[in-house]
């Protein structure tokens, strides 16, 4: 039977700096410093949300060798880091290549990956773009122990709830039961006008506060 769980929240943002600063101003505190991705001409910084579970602010690195590909989370895309933003989320499954061949929702090719010890698995449409507009969650596999929450230090942040809004909520949510998704993840219909978006509400050092996607 497959089970999955969510695993961190992926801000994205112009450049590194900026969004490092965004979320010093959004939560409270500063994102520990994480490290470059090569095969996709990244970098990341992370804070901690709970046992396993964190957030990770990510740009494209200016100094990296362009990947020859599209990068992950839209980050080749003008129109998606015009401003930092709560972009999307990632669930994490023992069985990647079970999940994401039971999922409703196409999620891309399964890819090898790696930032300094550590190694995953996660999906990445080729094109670079996110599933039903990052609503719908990329999945990832950690196949040792090593997980980057638990080498990061505890600022008091934890994720308190997190909410989706699209077009097509029950494409979502069948999506999620198909891979076996254990947690709590609302979603509901868009509102007139509204885009796809996540509200992820988050208890910090000052108090309960709010990231969004739109």
């Amino acid at each position: 039977m497959l089970r999955s769980q969510l695993d961190h929240l992926v801000v994205t943002a112009p450049d590194l700096a900026t969004g490092v600063e965004f979320l010093h101003r959004a939560l409270g505190v500063i994102p520990q410093t994480g490290g470059e991705h090569a095969r996709m001409g990244t970098h990341n910084c992370l804070v901690r949300l709970g046992e396993r579970l964190y957030l990770e602010v990510i740009a494209a690195d200016p100094e990296a060798k362009p990947p020859g590909r599209p990068r992950w989370f839209q980050l080749d895309r003008p129109e998606s880091v015009r401003a930092c933003r709560l972009a999307t989320w990632v669930v994490r499954t023992d069985d990647l290549r079970a999940a994401a061949a039971a999922s409703t929702v196409p999620l891309g090719s399964v890819e090898s990956m790696s930032r300094g010890q550590l190694n995953w698995l996660i999906t990445i449409p080729e094109d670079g773009s996110m599933p039903l507009d990052g609503v719908a969650p990329s999945l990832i596999e950690w196949p040792g122990q090593a997980h980057p929450a638990d080498g990061l230090q505890d600022t008091g942040c934890r994720l308190l709830r997190l909410t989706g809004f699209h077009r097509d909520p029950d494409r979502i949510a069948g999506m999620l039961q198909a891979i076996g998704f254990d947690g709590h993840f609302d979603v509901s219909p868009l509102a007139p006008g509204q885009l796809p978006h996540l509200v992820a509400q988050i208890h910090t050092p000052l108090g309960p506060r709010r990231l969004r996607g739109a």
